[in-house]
């Protein structure tokens, strides 16, 4: 990797038809209907393209398998401290770009180098290892119930809403001790952060509610990640520990969420389009390894800073500008033929590669399969409501995540207390202030303020 001062941000190499070409858009939706077009549109000009992440939000994106690990496996030419983002620093990004939350600076071991990093890493990869894999299948398949009892008797739901996008949130609160206002608000702040509503009021709330809960566990202590976070010999700071706790639920909600979203599609699909893949009576392993390959939940991320500037196979990355890895077209690499004909699990990068590789991946895998694996099972006689082909995706640069994913089933009594009379009865996330809005004309509108979480409590005291 050569250095090359005077380059501008990106430049392809002379003659190449990229340049002076306009950015392309990697939030609206004619990216996520088929970003693979888009992918391949990048690819036929060189291994990494001028993009645009937000209105006003310039990065390159880096598109080939083998320059996607030079970038995620050489630290010395590539840092993740965002304090680095020139533009940011000078004042070109706006402020509330739906985009920061997801890039801009917190400490924690996404956005550090170095020795700060192995500080904060081995604090949160070691509190993690203290996780029981029994105890995590139980506390899924709980959470599992709770949310099936809630549709279970309509004959009809919303896999995404109903269920895929709230049972990661409810498990960080049970993995994170949060008692249940703490949660309920923790879950909210979440939610809007990922859908993009009032940023900067959900960051706001989000971080207040965690420092509480910081001041809990340090008062009492319980078994539960934010207490081994706390009682770690890396000595965090207040500080440092809300940061590890928003960089885990931040690294494991959305992912998750899109995980089991994206290969409940394909296990529902006929697989009509996509002869290589066998739909209906696909092992849950397989389709999840089938997910990470072509839809990886997070399909653009892992932002890099040139420490100066770098040509990487022809095309100059600017120091300090933003360098985004594109898992889903390093996927799709054609160099990658035969690793891909096997569904190798060692040749795709949705974990990531280098010393920030997801330090997650078997505790995600089983939420996954657990959380797949139990709806299935409870409800044997799911289809879906909707051509696979029709289903939408949700726009935005960093997620491959689905609309909606709505479905028909027999229906059938809810088996645990929880109704749907007795719980919140809106996949929404309400605000502490507004009742839930009745979803059915025979449920009387609910005159309560509980979320999601304390609700949950209501009906399993764990």
């Amino acid at each position: 990797m050569d250095s090359q001062p005077g380059a501008t941000p990106y430049s392809a190499p002379t003659g190449c038809p990229m340049h002076g070409e306009r950015q392309t858009s990697l939030y609206g939706p004619e990216f996520a209907s088929d970003p693979q077009r888009v992918y391949d549109k990048f690819r036929a000009h060189g291994l990494a393209a001028p993009i645009e992440l937000a209105p006003g939000v310039e990065a390159t994106l880096v598109v080939q398998h083998e320059a996607a690990l030079r970038v995620l496996q050489n630290p010395s030419f590539f840092a993740r401290d965002s304090r680095r983002w020139a533009a940011l620093r000078e004042g070109r990004v706006p402020l509330d770009s739906p985009v920061l939350p997801m890039m801009a600076y917190r400490p924690n071991c996404l956005f550090t180098d170095g020795t700060e990093h192995l500080r904060l890493r081995k604090a949160v990869t070691e509190s993690l290892g203290r996780l029981n894999t029994t105890r995590l299948s139980r506390d899924v398949e709980r959470i599992a119930d709770y949310l099936i009892d809630q549709f279970i008797e309509r004959g009809s739901a919303d896999l995404l809403g109903d269920y895929a996008k709230l049972l990661p949130l409810l498990l960080f609160n049970q993995l994170f001790g949060c008692p249940g206002d703490i949660g309920d608000r923790l879950t909210r702040g979440m939610s809007a952060i990922f859908d993009g509503e009032d940023v900067l009021r959900a960051n706001a709330e989000l971080t207040e509610c965690l420092m509480e809960l910081v001041a809990l566990k340090r008062r009492q202590p319980g078994d539960d990640i934010t207490s081994w976070l706390i009682q770690h010999p890396a000595g965090l700071r207040d500080e440092e520990l809300k940061d590890q706790l928003v960089m885990l639920m931040g690294a494991g909600i959305e992912p998750e969420r899109n995980l089991i979203a994206n290969a409940l599609l394909l296990l529902l699909s006929d697989g009509a389009g996509h002869p290589q893949r066998r739909g209906t009576g696909m092992l849950v392993e397989d389709a999840l390894d089938d997910v990470l390959w072509n839809n990886p939940p997070i399909a653009n991320y892992a932002t890099h800073y040139p420490v100066q500037d770098v040509d990487l196979g022809g095309v100059t990355l600017k120091a300090d500008t933003p360098v985004l890895i594109s898992f889903a077209a390093a996927n799709s690499d054609p160099a990658l033929t035969d690793a891909r004909q096997t569904l190798s699990k060692g040749a795709h990068l949705a974990w990531g590669a280098g010393p920030h590789v997801c330090p997650a991946k078997s505790p995600a895998q089983l939420i996954a399969l657990t959380a797949i694996e139990k709806i299935l099972n409870t409800v044997p006689d799911l289809t879906l409501a909707v051509p696979a082909s029709a289903v939408e995706w949700r726009p935005g640069p960093f997620h491959r995540a689905l609309v909606s994913l709505p479905v028909r089933f027999s229906p059938s009594a809810a088996r645990h207390a929880a109704t749907a009379t007795q719980s919140p009865v809106s996949s929404r996330i309400a605000a502490p202030e507004e009742a839930p809005a009745a979803r059915y004309d025979h449920v009387e509108p609910q005159k309560k303020t509980k979320g999601w979480w304390s609700s949950f409590l209501d009906v399993f005291r764990v």
